[in-house]
């Protein structure tokens, strides 16, 4: 026995330590989940913000170009400008110099005179030669030919990438006296304002006639600009994509976007931002989840070992009630006064057993009785013959000649029939709140409102009976098709005070309801076998007296019970929606 105890207490320790093995497995591996949730997130965050990103660099040459574009047009308005043009000969000097007076003003490095043909004016920027005109000379070309009144777009001027735009200068409209062509760089400047915008870097870059990719601006070092120029130069396709890049040993998620340029190879705007910067918060908050996870392991596996040291005992005792439940002893009760979970798991084997007791008395019972609803109202209460007086809407259903129908068919198949239609019938039923008193052959017997009160019972007899007749009308369309002759039944509704409660022997014991009430129920149902009344649903005039609204019903006159002095007028009731009695035998 010593040695059986012996095995068992370091069983109980490996199993706790294998437990707190698992306990660590799960705990990296949510480690690693966060981890990677948390790669996912940044890399979808920044998308989202270079996305961003690019739709404000769209925004800003927008911007940029209504500002140069209302600029030229103030300019073009300029009445001393416009006095310098028409003389002959043509001033450049002065007109170079008035064009000098904008540059402040405009805030730009590059302003240009051409006539209308495209020949350059007057410059302000004397590097500006004419090798450069030309895709000032494209743009009026463009303009004038669409009948635009401003044209712009990228190129290159003395090998710097410059935004251009050209607006007409008419004297007078429609008559085209010069263009001002107007030059905004894209350079360091420029990428440093982008940044401080957009919280990116920023690097322009192209590839011209094959050669080496070539930075034009940046945020970023020389180093890593030029390795942004390299990636931006082997992409093949001109629409932008997204991708991770590595820079200076970092990754860095970069956006690529081709930037179409005057008769050259497209520029490229690569935005971008360190993977690694994103992370740092979540890291910050993964290590510390990280240190906390190993401190917890390193806890539970010394409580595990604790544990395991008074596990024994207890568990012993758990196995050997164990063997009295399972002889079916359930009458002793486990004591074990203890405020751990094994004190916990002792309390939850009493409740259990207690739940086995009680579960061989609901056998005992649902011997004696069918509807669940009657289940419970014993098990609620004493279980002695006897009974109470109460209000219960009876109902009676019968199919019509089916001991003749039955001769027609083998019994297997009768039985499969009845089946059939006893189920559909008692779903409805039940699902209006009725219980099944009792099947009698191809009969039913429901009751509503006992054994539980319902002050509705009348109507929900009433409806179970109108679902019944189309319930059966479905039937007969499903054996119509398969070859079979229809059923047709006859229902009779009665609301009346009845005594309703356990009746039988000491030994077998059945929930009814008894009374005159529960006569005239079947009474009236057997009514419903006179074609006479023409109806398969006959209701007593104190059915449709305890309704709400009476629902529309046609009279049928007085009937005289057995038993009874008084004459009781009945009612015929169809259903739903039908002006004429169906399932008439």
């Amino acid at each position: 026995m010593a040695f059986r105890l012996f095995r068992f207490r370091h069983f109980s320790r490996q199993l706790l330590l294998l437990l707190a093995g698992l306990i660590a497995v799960v705990q990296v591996s949510v480690y690693l989940l966060v981890t990677r949730a948390n790669q996912r997130n940044a890399r979808e965050h920044i998308g989202q913000n270079l996305q961003v990103g690019a739709r404000i660099f769209q925004s800003t040459i927008r911007e940029q170009i209504a500002t140069l574009a209302g600029s030229a047009k103030l300019m073009s308005n300029d009445y001393a400008t416009r006095q310098l043009l028409m003389q002959e000969p043509l001033d450049r000097i002065t007109l170079k110099s008035n064009l000098n007076s904008y540059l402040k003003r405009v805030n730009v490095p590059v302003i240009t005179i051409f006539s209308p043909e495209g020949e350059p004016l007057a410059l302000t920027d004397y590097l500006l030669g004419t090798e450069n005109v030309g895709p000032f000379r494209y743009l009026i070309h463009k303009a004038g030919e669409q009948d635009m009144e401003q044209a712009s777009d990228f190129a290159y001027l003395n090998g710097q990438l410059h935004l251009l735009v050209v607006v007409p200068l008419f004297a007078p409209y429609p008559n085209i006296a010069a263009w001002f062509g107007l030059a905004y760089p894209i350079d360091a400047k420029f990428a440093g304002t982008l940044k401080e915008i957009t919280q990116l870097d920023v690097t322009f870059s192209s590839t011209e006639d094959g050669a080496r990719p070539r930075v034009l601006a940046s945020t970023l070092n020389p180093d890593m600009a030029g390795m942004i120029a390299g990636y931006g130069a082997a992409r093949t396709t001109s629409a932008q994509d997204i991708r991770t890049v590595t820079l200076g040993g970092e990754p860095y998620v970069t956006l690529f976007l081709p930037l179409p340029l005057l008769g050259d190879d497209p520029a490229r705007i690569a935005l971008q931002r360190s993977l690694t910067a994103e992370l740092a918060p979540a890291r910050e908050l993964e290590n510390v989840v990280l240190l906390i996870s190993l401190t917890a392991l390193a806890a539970a596996t010394l409580a595990a070992l604790w544990i395991a040291r008074g596990v024994s005992q207890p568990v012993q005792q758990l196995a050997a009630h164990t063997k009295l439940v399972a002889a079916g002893d359930y009458s002793r009760r486990l004591d074990l006064p203890r405020e751990d979970e094994l004190g916990q798991l002792a309390s939850a084997f009493n409740h259990m057993t207690a739940g086995l007791a009680e579960r061989d008395r609901v056998r005992d019972l649902l011997g004696k009785v069918v509807s669940p609803e009657i289940a419970t109202q014993l098990l609620q209460s004493d279980l002695q013959l006897g009974g109470e007086e109460r209000e219960v809407t009876i109902l009676f259903c019968d199919l019509r000649d089916f001991t003749t129908f039955s001769e027609r068919l083998a019994p297997t198949e009768v039985l499969a029939l009845l089946n059939r239609y006893l189920d559909r019938m008692s779903t409805i039923i039940e699902q209006h709140g009725g219980v099944i008193d009792k099947y009698i052959g191809d009969a039913i017997m429901a009751l509503f409102g006992a054994p539980v009160a319902a002050a509705d019972a009348p109507a929900r007899a009433i409806a179970a009976a109108r679902d019944m007749a189309h319930a059966l009308d479905v039937l007969n369309r499903e054996l119509a098709a398969e070859g079979k002759p229809g059923l047709a039944f006859g229902i009779g509704i009665n609301t009346a005070r009845v005594v309703a409660g356990n009746m039988g022997s000491r030994t077998r014991l059945n929930y009814t309801v008894i009374g005159d009430g529960v006569n005239l129920a079947s009474r009236l149902e057997s009514l419903t076998k006179d074609p006479a009344y023409g109806t398969p649903i006959i209701v007593s005039e104190a059915t449709l007296s305890a309704l709400p609204a009476r629902p529309p019903a046609r009279e049928l006159g007085e009937v005289q019970v057995k038993g009874k002095a008084k004459a009781v007028r009945i009612f015929a009731l169809t259903a739903k929606g039908e002006s004429t009695p169906p399932y008439l035998p």
